[in-house]
């Protein structure tokens, strides 16, 4: 998923910065997940793939990246800190971090980072995005121009540096589909009552229609999944996978 050596980069970034930003590691402190949306049995689903007993605890990119802000020090020497917003699709992940794609500056001269979390260890009801943040410190002379952020189903780039650069995400948190009517794509206006239309949905979700079987358990947290009824309309659950 996150190649090893892309990792080392990080590790090594931040330690380079470890005496002079002892208070934004405190920033950073891994967020404990939601009450109520740690894999207890009302949110658990039959068949759900958990964490393995060892090793290193399991990352996924999280779904949306919403905000990325470069701050400068006012005193010398000068450092940059990039601080990220973004939206897991449901509660229970934690720890976010951003992770470089690779090592060193593209031909761009853009730092091109992954907004990455610890995801849950089972199924998780669609209880609203929810919020997540990371920072990461550069080292003093770093030769970047911009930051790119990658999360699983966009990208947001800042070219220039000290800045900031934000985006608003529309998609349907499905909340509240459970008794919806699910429409496919172009089959209804923007705004109507009462469906749930496939192009709001977040990308790569899932329609199990109540003819078809399942091919395998994929425990993929960023993809969401609608139980349709019998009418092969209404939505009767869903699930964060």
């Amino acid at each position: 998923m996150i190649r090893p050596f892309a990792r080392v980069c990080a590790l090594a970034f931040a330690m380079v910065l470890q005496a002079g930003l002892a208070g934004y590691a405190l920033a950073q402190s891994a967020q404990a997940p939601d009450a109520g949306s740690t894999g207890g049995p009302e949110n658990a689903q039959a068949g759900s793939a958990g964490r393995p007993q060892s090793g290193p605890p399991p990352e996924l990119p999280v779904l949306y990246v919403t905000s990325v802000e470069v701050f400068r020090s006012q005193l010398e020497p000068h450092q940059d800190v990039i601080r990220v917003r973004g939206l897991a699709g449901s509660g229970g992940w934690s720890a976010a971090e951003l992770v470089p794609l690779f090592s060193g500056a593209g031909t761009d001269g853009i730092l091109d980072l992954q907004f990455i979390a610890v995801f849950p260890l089972t199924s998780q009801k669609p209880m609203g995005f929810a919020p997540m943040d990371a920072i990461f410190p550069l080292e003093v002379g770093h030769p970047y121009k911009g930051v790119r952020v990658r999360a699983a189903a966009n990208t947001l780039e800042l070219k220039q540096l000290p800045g900031s650069a934000e985006v608003k995400i529309s998609k349907e948190d499905c909340k509240a589909c459970i008794g919806k009517k699910y429409v496919e794509k172009g089959k209804a206006a923007p705004g109507t009552a009462g469906v749930v239309r496939e192009e709001d949905l977040p990308r790569n979700f899932r329609v199990i229609m109540p003819d078809h079987g399942v091919a395998g358990i994929t425990h993929n947290m960023n993809r969401l999944n609608l139980v349709i009824g019998d009418d092969k309309e209404t939505i009767i659950d869903a699930f964060w996978e």
